[in-house]
């Protein structure tokens, strides 16, 4: 169940890179805002959803109490990544897109905790080495 728990860590990690590069890409985009921007909102509710399902298995893994709850607080950002969204939505102009500039710093924290996850879950899901007798 370890190792499920380090595969989830690790596909919320590629996930949130690919994040990063669709919002990129819709940034670029010539397409209207709401077009250009759409792969990157369902992704955006994908991650939140597999940030869920991370944390269910931390606990069912019986993951140490800091990894389960590394992995809500994973899961808690990405909340906050709409409701920044929203709240930018409702500024106009410079306000807003200060806002929103919030987004993109709330996006490196969930990657920066993301990592951390997976860098741990890795090293408890590696079994232990054997003692070494003396000859």
């Amino acid at each position: 169940m370890r190792r499920s728990f380090a595969g989830l860590a690790t596909l919320l990690v590629l996930a949130v890179v690919a994040q990063f590069f669709l919002a990129a890409s819709g940034a670029f985009d010539t397409a209207p805002n709401e077009e250009s921007f759409q792969p990157h909102r369902m992704l955006g509710a994908g991650i939140l959803l597999l940030t869920v399902l991370v944390t269910i298995v931390a606990a069912i893994a019986r993951m140490p109490g800091r990894l389960i709850g590394l992995s809500g607080l994973v899961a808690g950002l990405a909340v906050v990544q709409f409701v920044i969204a929203a709240i930018a939505k409702a500024f106009d102009g410079t306000a807003g897109e200060l806002v929103f500039g919030l987004h993109a710093l709330n996006g490196l924290a969930i990657m920066t905790v993301a990592s951390m996850i997976v860098r741990q879950a890795g090293q408890l899901s590696r079994p232990a080495a054997p003692a070494r007798q003396a000859p």
